[in-house]
């Protein structure tokens, strides 16, 4: 079946993924694209949106883009760099706001009689994001609405199908942003909603039938939840020719190997576990350095992997669980991060010599919509709404040197911590959770004995796609149940503190 598209071009916001999302919310497929890549074919898309940027359109440097294919051919929206580039370049005018134009503001006029503003009134929330502002619309434009800071806040251009907003409608914080994507998209656009996880399910066993036949693929497993539902899908299409191997590095979860292989076996699934812990902890010995951490954890993986998939015969494929973030990144409008934070958690494909095939049948999907596929294949809930977890698991929970010793105080620590979440009825109030084991030991007095243990720190935060995260603010009566366990029950620890940093400028992991 051939759904209707949206293409949004990408100026480099940090909003624009969230512009997938809400369209997608909308049952629409939509795509991101840099701006400097347009497809050369557009008569697949049915509607076209321009991002926001970190750029000025005043700039030297700014972002340009040709639209003769599109303006007046193919309904248009832009939105903040893009509503200020349809005005700049086409008869209008942006210049430097002399009022503060950042966070909430409310519209203060709106056009009556207007399908674009459909159900948005007067007193209606937006999110502003700009430094620059629309004081001249372009030729042709038509005021729509304003707030009380930004006169030209939306307007629409005579005899197109073409609209631009100064405002975010993608971020949560904009009451109505839906409502009016859903007036461009369906009302005006005319865009058949019709793209559903059901349907996602249906059409992608359909093309991995068709792109692997008969052939057998191999699929590491992690425990997580884009893997998982990865694995159910290509289980669909190609049931016992599907080999998967969950590989057990030795610094997974407390009892987590055993309890998520069950779980695997439970769902019908063709899988192998390999117990590989000594020989992870035999390349970490001695390295205290988190990028060469993450770099051993990866090369014996890979190496466990190959040792594995060579005892499958005849297998061509490897599936991989990708979902879209990281396809999006790694054709970034901007090039992608300036620098390197740290290396990805999860290992981005195997090295030339295994020549494997790679089918990867999440990468159109978001995290959420990965979860409401597995939904729709009946996947079990806690496995769906497991946190995310790091590859290299807790040796980068782990600050310092890698030992067996610490990993088992680590283990006992984040058992009593997540156990007490669930317990708590706050697990899922939370989108990532762990515990990080310090390289300090501190004073402490248990019984009448002076103590010289380690401290923990208790990390939980709340977010969309990991991208930004701010701390959970955890009830004191839980964090009080939760310390004073570690302290009398994990033998080694007599220290425990909470951390109340947000991303940014802190990262969820401190390694």
């Amino acid at each position: 079946m051939q759904h209707d598209k949206v293409l949004i071009l990408d100026f480099g916001s940090q909003y624009t993924q969230l512009i997938a999302r809400r369209v997608r919310e909308l049952n629409i497929y939509s795509e991101i694209h840099p701006f400097n890549k347009v497809p050369s074919n557009l008569d697949d898309y049915k509607a076209v949106i321009l991002s926001g940027s970190p750029m000025s359109v005043r700039s030297e440097n700014a972002f340009h883009i040709d639209l003769n294919e599109v303006r007046g051919k193919k309904p248009l929206l832009g939105v903040c760099y893009g509503a200020q580039y349809l005005a700049h370049f086409h008869g209008g005018e942006v210049g430097a706001s002399s009022t503060r134009e950042y966070g909430r503001a409310n519209l203060s006029y709106v056009k009556s009689n207007e399908t674009f503003l459909d159900g948005i009134s007067s007193g209606s929330q937006v999110w502003m994001s700009h430094s620059d502002t629309i004081k001249k619309l372009p030729t042709n434009g038509e005021l729509l609405a304003s707030t009380h800071d930004v006169e030209n806040a939306a307007y629409k251009i005579k005899g197109e199908d073409t609209y631009a907003i100064q405002f975010h409608p993608e971020v949560y914080h904009s009451t109505d942003g839906k409502q009016l994507l859903e007036n461009f998209l369906i009302k005006i656009a005319n865009v058949n909603p019709d793209w559903t996880p059901n349907a996602f399910v249906e059409e992608t066993v359909e093309a991995l039938q068709e792109k692997v036949g008969g052939d057998k693929v191999v699929l590491g497993l992690s425990g997580g939840v884009d893997s998982s539902v990865a694995a159910m899908l290509l289980h669909k299409a190609i049931g016992e020719n599907l080999y998967c191997i969950f590989v057990n590095n030795g610094l997974l979860r407390k009892d987590e190997y055993t309890q998520v292989l069950q779980q695997y076996e439970g769902m019908g699934l063709n899988v192998k576990g390999v117990d590989a812990s000594a020989r992870f902890m035999d390349a970490l010995a001695g390295l205290d350095d988190p990028e060469l951490k993450r770099k051993a954890i990866g090369r014996v993986f890979i190496e466990v992997f190959d040792d594995e998939a060579k005892e499958v015969q005849n297998v061509t494929w490897l599936a991989q669980g990708t979902i879209y973030p990281d396809v999006i990144e790694s054709v970034s409008a901007t090039g992608g991060p300036s620098a390197t934070i740290k290396s990805h958690h999860n290992v981005g494909g195997l090295p030339d010599f295994m020549k494997l095939k790679i089918v990867e049948p999440l990468r159109a999907l978001f995290k959420d919509e990965v979860r409401r596929v597995g939904a729709s294949m009946g996947m079990a809930a806690d496995l769906l709404g497991r946190h995310p977890f790091p590859g290299p698991g807790l040796a980068i929970r782990i600050l310092g040197d890698i030992t067996p010793e610490k990993v088992a105080i680590l283990q006992e620590v984040d058992a009593v911590f997540i156990n007490n979440l669930k317990k708590w009825d706050l697990y899922d109030k939370v989108w990532q959770a762990g515990a990080i084991l310090l390289p300090v030991n501190s004073v402490g007095v248990m019984g009448d004995e002076r103590t010289y243990e380690k401290c923990v720190a208790l990390r939980a935060v709340e977010s969309t796609d990991g991208m930004t995260a701010d701390w959970v603010n955890l009830p004191y009566e839980f964090l009080q149940a939760t310390s004073n366990e570690i302290i009398n029950k994990v033998k080694g620890v007599n220290r425990v503190v909470y951390d109340i940093s947000s991303k940014p400028p802190a990262t969820i992991e401190w390694e």
